[in-house]
């Protein structure tokens, strides 16, 4: 059976969007964690600015590098659903959080450009890199 040049063009762009998504997300993540586990000074501004602690910092540093690579490892498809779900409430939790202070909404605008981005990583993940089996354990 031959696949029409419709299906190839749409695998193809799938493709396309899910690794330039999935590389801008994992650029973005990681190297802003590599920055909040460094504690850069702006980094921190922002934090305390945001009414955070400065240790809060490396915590979500941490996350954002596992978070990072777990996105980019192949077989580990309930390991990026975490990944995927961390990465939106970071980046949610972000927004809301300049919302919050009174920031100027300009400032909720990246991350929320980012969740975006991280969906359509999530939307178009090839099936390797999806959970096809979820087991159901039955009540007694």
């Amino acid at each position: 059976m031959t696949s029409s040049p419709t299906n190839n063009s749409n695998t193809l762009g799938r493709r396309i969007a899910y690794w330039l998504s999935t590389v801008l997300i994992a650029f973005v993540m990681g190297s802003g964690g590599v920055a909040d586990v460094l504690r850069i000074q702006p980094v921190v501004e922002g934090m305390k600015q945001l009414g955070y602690p400065e240790y809060f910092c490396v915590i979500l540093g941490i996350w954002k590098i596992l978070g990072c690579v777990a996105i980019l490892l192949p077989r580990t498809p309930i390991l990026k659903e975490w990944a995927y779900a961390g990465i939106v409430f970071d980046l949610t939790g972000a927004a809301a959080s300049h919302f919050a202070v009174g920031d100027p909404p300009i400032k909720s605008v990246a991350p929320l450009i980012f969740t975006i981005l991280a969906f359509v990583s999530w939307m178009t993940r090839p099936g390797h890199r999806r959970i096809t089996n979820v087991a159901v354990a039955n009540a007694p």
